[in-house]
C-alpha cells in the first residue's frame, strides 16, 4: 500500500485569525476597570469609535502592530496573556510583531489641553500632539 503524502493544513482564515486575538483583547479589557477604553484611546491618540472598532471581535479592523505596545501597557497585559495574544496575533499576520514577542516599552503620559469648542480642531490638536511625540522619539532614535 503506498504511503499517502503528508497534507499540510491549510492557513487560518485571516478573519477568523483576528476575530481570535481580539476576542482575548476584549476579554482582558472587560476584566480592568472602567474608563480602561478612554484612556486607550487617548494613549493611541484616536476617538473611542476606533478602539470600539479594534477591540470587538464583529469589526474585521485589524489592530496596527505599532499600537501593541499601547495596548500591553494601557492594558496591563499579564506575561501569560500578553505571550497569548502575541501568538494569536503572528497567525493572523505573520511579520507584523518581531519574532521573540519583544516590543518597544512605552509609558502612559496624560496632557491637560484645552478644549477648543470643535470636536474636529480638537482631533487636529490631538493628531498634532501625537505627530510631535513621534517626531521627537524618532530623533533621539527610540521611535517606533
Amino acid at each position: 500500500m503506498a504511503r499517502q503524502p503528508k497534507q499540510t493544513p491549510a492557513p487560518p482564515d485571516v478573519e477568523t485569525a483576528i476575530q481570535g486575538y481580539k476576542d482575548m483583547l476584549s476579554t482582558v479589557i472587560e476584566q480592568r476597570p472602567s474608563g480602561t477604553r478612554q484612556r486607550l484611546a487617548d494613549a493611541l491618540g484616536k476617538h473611542r469609535s476606533f478602539v470600539t472598532q479594534i477591540t470587538s471581535p464583529t469589526y474585521s479592523t485589524p489592530i496596527p502592530a505599532k499600537h501593541l505596545p499601547a495596548i500591553f501597557s494601557v492594558c496591563h497585559f499579564s506575561p501569560q496573556e500578553r505571550d497569548a495574544f502575541l501568538a494569536a496575533y503572528r497567525v493572523a499576520h505573520p511579520g507584523k510583531a518581531t519574532a521573540n514577542g519583544e516590543l518597544r516599552r512605552t509609558r502612559h503620559v496624560s496632557l491637560v489641553v484645552p478644549d477648543l469648542g470643535d470636536p474636529k480642531q480638537n482631533a487636529a490638536l490631538d493628531r498634532a500632539i501625537n505627530d510631535f511625540i513621534q517626531r521627537i522619539t524618532s530623533i533621539t532614535g527610540k521611535g517606533g
